[in-house]
């Protein structure tokens, strides 16, 4: 199997090595759900994918929802989290994922496959050495947690450059950029259909490099700067009579973030959004942060920002609207507005790529073309910079969502080592 776990969804792609052929791909979205009602005798229950969203909706958006589960992989702040009493660390979280991923596998062949190849980012969590080690230790140990024996890695883009290969005809030289939920990597590398399936590729590629910014990143901008307004960030209290002050920023960042998020919910935090919300004479928009953190509607609300940043890929306005609760939102972003938002993130991507190029001396004339990937690479902003760095380079785009996955099981030479 190739699998590629990531922050939004995980694919896996089936590879019948006698026919040397992908026989299908699955795709699940990296959520988990545990439902609000469980048995204190019985295994603690629970669904994955679009099974869990759906069933997180039926249930009233009660339970513990969870998303991004990824992003908190390089953490060494995380240690476990709690849910109905049984402790989950990181390994323990992204192995129900993969687990999922391996059983409907498993079901389409007929037999207990133990054999697959990972994808990863190239850096984690940017640049930061004992982070990535911590990461990629946890994340092996799910895999193994999941049922497989046989593990290989390989970095995502690689991945996504060999299920490219597979649609040329000539040898080139292709800057792979893969944009993902929670991290941009870029790899640089010769490809040529003749070496389809050779078994040492390592020659071929040239530069690897990769940076801690993605999609989530672009939601969390947006929703700092246009939806914390409507959850009480400028709301003041009364510290002491006649002593007003604005209530901390910190309580704000948490709900830009959704690994913050999944976390958000400790009886300190509730204790003290309610002391806030009393000394701020019960102001109307701090009730809705109460509303939002008491009733686990994070996934509603990201799915509001997710849909304006969508549509602000392809039209020059959007509605950012959300109303459950009586939480009600209705704004009115433009492109303009959304690309101030996020303008530091694509700042901070440009000016890695430009450092990559320039620390492994790739001219731009040198790429004979570009390849992007991950459903980031719709962003308006990003297609403008790739247009503006590389003006004559064509640009290729695979399936999104399953390049990744497709090239992880073309890399089946990892196990020739």
């Amino acid at each position: 199997y190739g699998i590629d776990f990531g922050t939004t969804n995980s694919a896996l792609s089936i590879f019948d090595e006698e026919k040397k052929e992908i026989i299908k791909t699955i795709i699940v979205p990296s959520i988990l759900y545990f439902q609000s009602e469980q048995s204190a005798t019985e295994p603690l229950k629970y669904v994955v994918g679009d099974q869990a969203i759906a069933q997180y909706i039926k249930d009233g958006m009660k339970g513990r929802f969870m998303k991004s589960i990824k992003r908190i992989l390089p953490r060494s702040s995380f240690i476990e989290t709690r849910i109905h009493n049984k402790k989950f660390n990181a390994s323990d979280l992204v192995t129900l994922i993969l687990k999922e991923l391996k059983e409907k596998a498993d079901e389409v062949i007929g037999y207990d496959c133990k054999k697959a190849i990972i994808g990863r980012p190239v850096f984690f969590d940017d640049d930061n050495t004992a982070k990535d080690a911590l990461a990629q230790k946890r994340l092996n140990k799910a895999a193994e947690n999941a049922g497989f024996e046989e593990l290989r890695f390989q970095f995502e883009p690689i991945g996504a450059a060999f299920a490219y290969e597979k649609t040329i005809s000539k040898k080139e030289k292709v800057l792979v950029s893969d944009l993902g939920g929670g991290t941009t990597d870029f790899t640089y590398l010769e490809l040529d259909p003749a070496k389809v399936g050779s078994k040492d590729r390592r020659k071929d590629i040239i530069a690897t490099g990769g940076i801690y910014i993605g999609g989530d990143s672009f939601d969390s901008a947006f929703m700092w700067d246009k939806g914390t307004p409507h959850f009480g960030k400028h709301t003041l209290y009364e510290a002491a009579p006649g002593k007003m002050l604005t209530v901390p920023v910190s309580l704000f960042a948490n709900i830009c973030s959704w690994e913050q998020m999944n976390f958000f919910n400790g009886i300190k935090i509730k204790n003290d959004l309610q002391n806030y919300y009393h000394y701020s004479k019960q102001d109307r928009k701090f009730k809705n942060l109460i509303t939002l953190t008491d009733n686990n509607l994070g996934y509603s609300l990201f799915q509001s920002v997710e849909k304006t940043k969508v549509e602000l890929s392809s039209l020059p306005v959007s509605q950012f609207q959300y109303s459950k609760m009586d939480i009600e939102i209705n704004d009115e972003v433009s492109i303009d507005q959304y690309n101030g938002i996020i303008q530091k993130d694509i700042k901070n991507i440009s000016a890695y790529l430009d450092d990559f190029l320039l620390n492994h001396q790739i001219a731009v004339n040198d790429i004979d073309s570009l390849f992007l990937t991950g459903g980031t690479s719709m962003v308006a902003a990003i297609k403008d910079l790739f247009k503006t760095k590389f003006p004559n380079t064509p640009v290729h785009s695979g399936d999104n969502f399953i390049s990744v996955a497709k090239g992880l099981a073309f890399s089946g030479y990892l196990f020739e080592e």
